[in-house]
């Protein structure tokens, strides 16, 4: 769908929102061989950020980097956009032909209509990756998935921009793309609460190095599950123990209550994969379901 960034003159881009993400992109831009000509940041860790990963690159307002630029970059938290938007667009900021893209997973196009209606190209470019707004996120570009979603006018430059990012271009329909951040933030956010509940029982029982004894465990559940789905799943819900699942229970309710509400909800959609594939006997699925119900009821109040 895309010819080569290399035939494509360097842009001026400009980003607003010099936070972990722009200013990453940015500096990567500006390896792929882009000029940088402004950001704006406002805090004291935006600003520390762009001096250490954009030396030289000028921090400016909102409006001054966005008449600067042939492509502006928003790339502040996704409740801040539809504002920014608004105000560059009923300023004058944004100009026709400018390219305009933002980097938020749970918006699509709709969200830049003040910029496309001044004549502006929109784009919704998204990396599925975390970052931490340090040089260490470069690498981890490469490699990583972006999701796009633009007008036909609007998907070579999108594609070549993923492609000077060294990352993968994957397109996502502008009515699907909170179902798409849904799925992402669902996999990673919620990923870090349940290693971070599991290091915490870990260390309740006496295990010193909680991070060590997890990763490898941690690492080939991850990599078989993507490989295979529910096919992966392992343990005693999926075997039917259900006097270990009990003493589970019974042990997260004494030593760590507040985990308990999410070994229940997991423990169930878990019993609900494994019944419909299955792997459990339904006499078992009833036993082990009931025990998870009696937790849930006999839990105190603020951990239900």
């Amino acid at each position: 769908m895309s010819t080569s960034s290399a035939l494509r003159p360097p842009l001026r881009v400009g980003v607003v929102g010099a936070g972990r993400v722009g200013a990453v992109l940015a500096a990567a831009l500006r390896a792929a061989g882009h000029h940088i000509v402004a950001v704006a940041g406002e805090s004291d860790a935006s600003r520390a950020r762009a001096a250490e990963l954009l030396p030289g690159v000028a921090i400016d307002k909102p409006s001054a980097v966005s008449r600067s630029a042939d492509l502006l970059l928003l790339t502040v938290p996704d409740d801040m956009l539809s504002n920014v938007v608004t105000m560059l667009a009923d300023s004058g900021a944004i100009r026709p032909g400018q390219h305009v893209a933002h980097t938020s997973g749970a918006h699509g196009l709709a969200i830049l209509e003040p910029a496309a209606r001044v004549g502006a190209r929109v784009i919704a470019l998204h990396p599925a990756m975390t970052f931490t707004g340090t040089a260490v996120d470069l690498e981890r570009l490469h490699g990583c998935v972006f999701g796009l979603t633009a007008g036909p006018l609007e998907c070579d430059l999108a594609e070549s921009l993923v492609r000077d990012l060294g990352g993968s271009p994957t397109w996502v329909p502008d009515e699907m793309r909170t179902l798409y951040h849904a799925g992402l933030a669902h996999g990673a956010n919620h990923l870090v609460t349940l290693v971070s509940e599991a290091m915490g029982l870990l260390a309740a029982a006496g295990v010193d190095d909680t991070a060590g004894t997890l990763r490898p465990l941690l690492e080939a559940a991850l990599d078989n599950a993507l490989a295979h789905g529910d096919a992966a799943l392992t343990g005693p819900i999926v075997r039917g123990d259900v006097k270990t699942v009990t003493a589970h229970l019974q042990e997260i309710a004494r030593t760590s209550p507040d985990t308990l509400p999410s070994y229940v909800a997991l423990g169930r959609a878990t019993l609900d994969r494994a019944v419909t594939d299955g792997r459990v006997l339904p006499i078992r699925a009833r036993r082990i379901a009931a025990a998870l119900d009696a937790a849930t009821r006999r839990a105190p109040a603020g951990t239900r």
